[in-house]
């Protein structure tokens, strides 16, 4: 199987992509929510490190340091980091903190320095502004931001025709790269009779808020 439709089956099965109505910030009611926090388990964030690995070695990324902004990002990058590793390539990290601290190592930064090419590896992007505040940061670093590896892209508009996904692609001049997209989503879901009325809906949702694929 396509590792996107095994991502789509995976977090189908763990429930981490669940059907219903759900009300999102921007105050649309979705009939799906993905929920990144229910990867809480040893299992679930080994499994999912491994769809990160596969993603930055299926990209044309070339990274020297991966980043994971706080808080969601820190189990992600290193989660992606080891099975990177066990894959052959072994690539060093970092994180950030919320605030500076003024004693011990200090500073914002935990981990590898970053120089060099980095990569960010986030959960999702909503609003942009992690994608936004990790930019910055890796920059005042003297390092350059290459691309951005999300776990899903709903494919939805913002406030104006381009979605979150489009707008860092644009605003930064970075690849972004989701495991799994809305476009695979469908794809899985068209083949199981059981979400027909799933798919249906998502594809009513789509056509209002939605918007091409760009992968």
């Amino acid at each position: 199987m396509d590792f996107h439709l095994e991502f789509i089956e995976f977090i189908l099965s763990n429930e981490v992509l669940r059907f219903g109505e759900f009300k999102l910030k921007s105050g649309r009611l979705s009939p799906y929510f993905f929920n990144a926090g229910l990867f809480n388990d040893g299992y679930r964030l080994d499994r999912l490190s491994q769809f990160y690995a596969r993603a930055v070695l299926d990209s044309t990324i070339s990274a020297d340091v991966l980043f994971g902004p706080a808080y969601k990002g820190i189990p992600l990058v290193a989660g992606c980091a080891m099975a990177l590793a066990r894959s052959g390539k072994n690539l060093p990290y970092a994180f950030n903190r919320k605030e500076a601290k003024d004693h011990g190592e200090g500073g914002m930064l935990i981990g590898a320095p970053l120089s060099g090419n980095v990569l960010i590896i986030d959960d999702v992007i909503s609003a942009g502004t992690s994608a936004r505040e990790s930019v910055d940061l890796i920059r005042a670093a003297g390092a350059t931001p290459c691309g951005m590896i999300i776990a899903l892209d709903r494919m939805e508009r913002g406030t104006g025709k381009l979605s979150a996904v489009q707008e860092v692609r644009r605003d930064f001049g970075i690849p972004v790269v989701a495991i799994a997209t809305l476009d695979d989503l469908m794809a899985y879901l068209h083949k199981q009779p059981d979400f027909e009325t799933h798919e249906a809906r998502i594809s009513h949702y789509r056509q209002e808020y939605g918007i091409e694929n760009l992968r």
